[in-house]
């Protein structure tokens, strides 16, 4: 009994936990304390004009943005076709949807367009977001423009399904993680977006923002240990590739970030703001997330494997985990490429409509932005593999695996006993 400690995995010892701990944090520590530093700087002063895109509206004397809920839907005269008689023109009929407004009044009637119709009809219950033009309107035409459904409600109660899932299945880490990822997007909307709307550099606001949502996220899902500071460094590294790759890409390949109508509202009303500079933050910050999924696990692979086999060489600590992380690697890659392939599946259908060939297809416009999206990402992912298994090697092996005097404080017969069950595995 009194020895009882010895049948413990050599590396569940405090003193060396500690020990990893130390070694990691002097790593760390400089690249945490600059990451604060560069949220100081870099903060966001509010000198943008938050209200820039009402300004469109309000020059119409009036225009307001209302919502309303639909009673009932019928084909008759448009009101947009209303008096075209009286100059010579036709009355035509379309589907005409009927509003009650949230904000009291009488009930109006809306033209949804028909390809939005085609799509998804407007049914009764439907929250329909709209363009009162009532106050300007000159007497011709609707005074009311569809703008868009409102998904709230069920976007909401997605949220809430998904959030009740994770803690289900994962517990308080799941929780925390949860709470981790609100908080990184809280932060991404209070610092970086303001940052870069201010004209701030945007690889600085990115890898800034980046580093510091990592550092808070890990340890706060995760807990402050080594094999979290292992996921994070092998991160970090992820994130410096992606980045250096980002810049040069953009510029060799002649990335403008001005391919959808976001990007050209944004240039209009934030001249300051650099659309080649938010496509490279949207890089970094999309390709974070994946990033932290394959150093998690691939740093607590390596302390699994040093548990069950605590005497194996660094050489075999760190070719067992590669044979994990290349299975990672492979899955990771397509999850990656299909999830661009996917939400770039109306491009390619356009594509597919006309004489250009596949490889001109992928090579320009916003297709071409998918395409170096996922070839960076794929690359900083595959790299911060090995990177972090040869980091947790490292810093598994600099725990020591002896005991007084530097021998081993597993008897031989146990120390026998776990090597066979560590090359078994």
């Amino acid at each position: 009994m009194g020895h009882h400690h010895h049948d413990q995995p050599i590396l569940q010892d405090p003193s060396r936990r500690r020990r990893a701990s130390i070694i990691l944090w002097a790593l760390l520590a400089p690249v945490g304390a600059l990451a604060l530093i560069m949220v100081i700087a870099l903060w966001p002063q509010g000198n943008y004009d938050r209200f820039a895109l009402n300004g469109a509206m309000e020059t119409t004397g009036g225009a307001s943005m209302q919502v309303g809920t639909v009673t009932r839907s019928a084909i008759e005269d448009c009101p947009s076709s209303i008096g075209l008689e009286d100059v010579g023109g036709k009355t035509l009929e379309c589907n005409v949807t009927y509003l009650m407004p949230d904000s009291g009044g009488a009930e109006i009637q809306l033209e949804i367009p028909p390809e939005t119709l085609h799509s998804r009809e407007a049914r009764s219950g439907d929250q329909i977001r709209y363009l009162d033009l009532s106050s300007v309107d000159s007497g011709s035409g609707s005074p009311y423009v569809f703008v868009d459904f409102v998904r709230t409600l069920p976007m909401a109660l997605l949220a809430v399904a998904y959030g009740l899932v994770v803690v289900l299945v994962a517990g308080w880490r799941g929780a925390r993680a949860v709470i981790g990822l609100v908080g990184g997007i809280a932060f991404m909307i209070i610092f970086m977006v303001p940052a870069l709307l201010e004209g701030g550099n945007p690889v600085l606001i990115a890898l800034t923002g980046s580093t510091a949502i990592m550092f808070v996220a890990l340890y706060f899902a995760h807990g402050l240990n080594a094999k979290t500071s292992t996921a994070l460094l092998g991160t970090l590294f992820g994130l410096a590739v992606t980045a250096g790759l980002a810049v040069w890409l953009t510029d060799a390949a002649a990335l403008t970030g001005a391919n959808d109508e976001h990007a050209m509202t944004l240039s209009t009303v934030v001249p300051q703001i650099s659309l080649p500079g938010l496509l490279i933050c949207g890089l970094l910050v999309g390709g974070m997330g994946v990033l932290n999924d394959v150093t998690i696990t691939q740093s607590a692979t390596v302390w699994e494997l040093a548990e069950t086999a605590p005497h194996a060489s660094a050489r075999e600590l760190f070719f067992k985990g590669m044979r994990i992380g290349r299975d990672h690697i492979a899955s990771t890659v397509y999850t990656i490429a299909f999830a661009y392939a996917g939400a770039s599946l109306p491009i390619l259908a356009i594509a597919a409509l006309s004489d250009q060939s596949f490889g001109t297809t992928l090579s320009s416009g916003s297709m071409a932005e998918e395409v170096i999206r996922i070839l960076i990402g794929s690359i900083g992912l595959v790299l911060a593999i090995p990177v972090t298994t040869a980091i947790a090697v490292v810093v598994v092996k600099a725990t020591g695996t002896g005991g007084a005097h530097g021998k081993s404080s597993v008897p031989l017969g146990r120390r026998a006993a776990l090597s066979a069950n560590g090359s078994q595995n």
